[in-house]
């Protein structure tokens, strides 16, 4: 069911000591089975989230994320690279990336129109963020999964944007275009949206200090 990653996602960079799993890996590579469970204590909430946002589909994602790891293990002697928190998500966004393509086959639509499927309670734990709204969320079902990858990883994870280029295996300057036309996108289509117009209108008046601001400030508090 499973396979070792394809050579054309090994890393070729030398893994640098800065790495805060390099002892993990060393470790799990000379075969210490609880170094590897740590890894993936560290990143399967990680992983599971971007997967199921990508995808819209806990099962989908779930398997996504077990094969990520799965794929990992069987090909930690072949790690080169500078951050493994970057190849295990650059193997489950390319694992995703197919499920994409798959579906958008059988269902003869383009990958940015596979409908989304709401999200049940999952095994990997709740994909929570503090003000990822639903409109937000609709907005980012609605981008093409490029730019919903990008702000998923760069916006939403916090990832750097030279790691958001390690995993999405593009150039820097790549990334920061892409993630302009992402944000424009987002902006246009949350602006279109009643459930976030308002929120919007608010916090352009916030950071302007238009009068009034103040008392619409303290009314969302209360």
């Amino acid at each position: 069911m499973f396979g070792t990653v394809p050579a054309g996602e090994e890393q070729q960079l030398a893994m640098g000591s800065s790495d805060p799993d390099s002892t993990l890996v060393a470790a799990a590579r000379a075969g210490d089975h609880d170094a590897f469970a740590e890894l993936v204590r560290r990143y399967q909430r990680l992983v599971y989230a971007v997967s199921y946002r990508l995808l819209r589909d806990q099962t989908l994602a779930e398997d996504v994320t077990q094969d990520a790891f799965v794929r990992a293990y069987l090909s930690l002697d072949r790690f080169r690279g500078t951050s493994f928190r970057a190849w295990v998500l650059r193997i489950a966004h390319n694992a995703a990336l197919d499920q994409l393509r798959s579906l958008a086959r059988h269902r003869h639509v383009p990958l940015e129109d596979v409908p989304e499927r709401p999200e049940p309670s999952s095994s990997f734990g709740p994909v929570e963020h503090e003000g990822l709204t639903a409109a937000l969320e609709a907005a980012l079902a609605a981008l093409p999964p490029d730019q919903r990858a990008v702000v998923l990883l760069a916006d939403v994870e916090g990832l750097p944007y030279d790691e958001v280029a390690e995993v999405l295996a593009i150039p820097l300057g790549t990334v920061k275009s892409r993630l302009a036309r992402a944000r424009t996108r987002l902006r246009v289509l949350l602006e279109a949206d009643p459930r976030a117009r308002e929120l919007l209108e608010l916090s352009g008046r916030l950071a302007s200090g238009e009068p009034g601001s103040s008392d619409l400030a303290t009314s969302t508090q209360e």
